[in-house]
C-alpha cells in the first residue's frame, strides 16, 4: 500500500496535519507547562507534547511526520492521552499512523440488495442506506417527505455530502444547518482514514473542496465524527415547520461497507405529531 495515492488523500499528510490540530488547541496552562517568552504558534509545541506522553522529542516527530507504522500501542496510547483525544479521535489516530491493508471497492459493488429495500419499505420511520461515500443507495417514502426527494436527482447527485455542502435546498431541511455540515464533513474524514485508496471518495473530497468554501474550512479543522446513536436533529420542512428526530445508524453486513440510517421521534412528543403528519400525507392518494 503506497503512502501516496490519490491527491487529496495522502495518508502521512492527513497525520501530521491532524496532531498538529490536536497539539494547537490545548492551552500549554491547562496542560501544567510552564509558558516562556512568545510563542509562534498557539498550543503546545512538539517537544512539550512528547515529555506529557512519556516518549522521546525525536519519537513523537517521527510520529508527526506520519511514520507510525513500528510504533507500539502504548506509545500511541500515551500521544492520544496527552492529546486528550477521545474515543473517535484515537481510533482516527490509529487508523491513520498504522492502517490497515484495503482493496479499493468499485463503485458498482456499492449496489443495495433488494432485501434491504424491502425492509426500508416496511419501515414506520424514515430511513436510508448510505456507502463509505455517503452514496445514497436506497430509502424509504417517510425519508423523501423529510429529507427530500432524491428520486428526482440524477445518481450522481444522491450523495449526502454534495447534498448539503452543493445544495442550498437540501441544506435549507435541517434547522442548524452549520452543526449538519460540520458533522458530515468529520464523517466523510473518518471514512477517509477507512478507505485512503478509494479513488471515487478521494474525488468528491477534491470537488467539494473546489467548489464549497464552507467545506475548505470545515475540512480544515480535522473534525472527526462517526455520527453516533441516539444523536438528536432538529429538521425544518416546509409543511410541519420544525421538529426533532433521533438518529440510529447501524452497520449493513456483507458486500461493500453500506451504513442503515434510521430516525424516530419521541413518543408523544410534537415532533412525532409532526412525523405522523408527514406519513399521513405519504399515505394520501394524489388528486
Amino acid at each position: 500500500m503506497s503512502d501516496r495515492t490519490t491527491p487529496g488523500l495522502d495518508r502521512r499528510t492527513e497525520l501530521r496535519d491532524f496532531l498538529r490540530s490536536r497539539r494547537a488547541r490545548i492551552r500549554p496552562e491547562d496542560a501544567g507547562v510552564p509558558s516562556y517568552g512568545r510563542r509562534r504558534v498557539p498550543g503546545l509545541r512538539r517537544e512539550e507534547l512528547a515529555q506529557l506522553a512519556g516518549v522521546s522529542y525525536a519519537y513523537y516527530a517521527r510520529l508527526e511526520q506520519g511514520y507510525g507504522e513500528t510504533m507500539s500501542a502504548e506509545v500511541l496510547d500515551a500521544v492520544a492521552r496527552a492529546l486528550r483525544l477521545n474515543a473517535e479521535e484515537r481510533g482516527h489516530l490509529i487508523r491513520l499512523a498504522q492502517p490497515e491493508r484495503q482493496s479499493t471497492i468499485p463503485a458498482a459493488s456499492a449496489s443495495l440488495r433488494p432485501s434491504v429495500q424491502h425492509l426500508l419499505d416496511a419501515l414506520g420511520v424514515p430511513a436510508y442506506v448510505v456507502s463509505r461515500r455517503l452514496d445514497i443507495l436506497g430509502w424509504n417514502r417517510l425519508a423523501a417527505a423529510v429529507f427530500g426527494d432524491w428520486g428526482r436527482l440524477a445518481p450522481e447527485e444522491r450523495n449526502v455530502a454534495r447534498l448539503i455542502f452543493l445544495s442550498p435546498e437540501a441544506r435549507e431541511r435541517f434547522a442548524d444547518p452549520h452543526r449538519t455540515a460540520l458533522d458530515i464533513a468529520g464523517v466523510l474524514r473518518v471514512n477517509a482514514a477507512k478507505s485512503p485508496e478509494d479513488p471515487h471518495l478521494s474525488t468528491l473530497i477534491q470537488d467539494l473542496s473546489q467548489q464549497s468554501e464552507d467545506f475548505r474550512q470545515l475540512w480544515a479543522q480535522h473534525e472527526v465524527i462517526c455520527g453516533g446513536s441516539g444523536d438528536v436533529v432538529r429538521m425544518r420542512h416546509p409543511v410541519v415547520g420544525e421538529f426533532d428526530l433521533v438518529h440510529e445508524p447501524m452497520a449493513l453486513p456483507g458486500g461493500a461497507p453500506m451504513r442503515l440510517a434510521t430516525y424516530h421521534a419521541e413518543p408523544g412528543s410534537q415532533s412525532e405529531k409532526a412525523l405522523r403528519m408527514l406519513a399521513d400525507q405519504e399515505t394520501q392518494p394524489p388528486r
